[in-house]
């Protein structure tokens, strides 16, 4: 089955806090921050501790179980063969305002606590891109994640910064840059 974490803190609304960046001094003599990511891999996941979140338009109940494929919140006509899930409840945020935007929908989006069902790996569309690492925490599985929770405390993004996420995405779209590893 691979690496599942036991150790899941269920019914849990406690954040998991960011990684720090690195200071000026710290940087490598090429000016490369240096990583302490250790690969999330569907062999090597257990180390990833919990509790995780995913961030939706739709409306879950507890017990209920995300599957891959369906179609994604981030391009129409197109399947998603992984759930998406991190242990950051900002970047659930983000998934969450981002898939009710773009379905053109104004209500505010979900997020859950889940805890994924069979082993998982770093989100490659996230990781190593801008910035070294997974500093969004962000994983994926082609297994299902179990909805625990629903979270109802969440701060969302202010309108302007949720509307430049938006222009942003319309724009590497626009290019043929929105391509999504999956």
């Amino acid at each position: 089955m691979g690496c599942v974490n036991d150790a899941f803190l269920a019914g849990t609304t406690a954040t998991r806090e960011p990684r720090r960046f690195v200071t000026n001094e710290e940087m490598t003599p090429m000016g490369e921050q240096p990583s302490t990511h250790q690969p999330v891999t569907y062999d090597r996941c257990a180390h990833v501790e919990g509790p995780f979140y995913h961030g939706t338009k739709s409306t879950l109940g507890a017990g209920a179980e995300l599957v891959p494929g369906y179609g994604s919140n981030f391009q129409q006509s197109r399947v998603s063969n992984n759930i998406y899930f991190t242990a950051l409840v900002e970047t659930a945020a983000w998934g969450a305002e981002l898939a009710t935007a773009l379905a053109g929908s104004g209500a505010r989006g979900h997020i859950y606590v889940v805890e994924p069902i069979g082993p998982f790996e770093d989100d490659p569309n996230v990781t190593n891109k801008r910035f070294p690492g997974n500093p969004t925490q962000s994983y994926r599985t082609r297994h299902p994640l179990h909805v625990v929770a629903e979270i109802d405390s969440w701060q969302g993004h202010a309108p302007e910064v949720l509307k430049g996420m938006l222009d942003h995405l319309a724009n590497l779209r626009e290019q043929g840059l929105d391509v999504i590893e999956d």
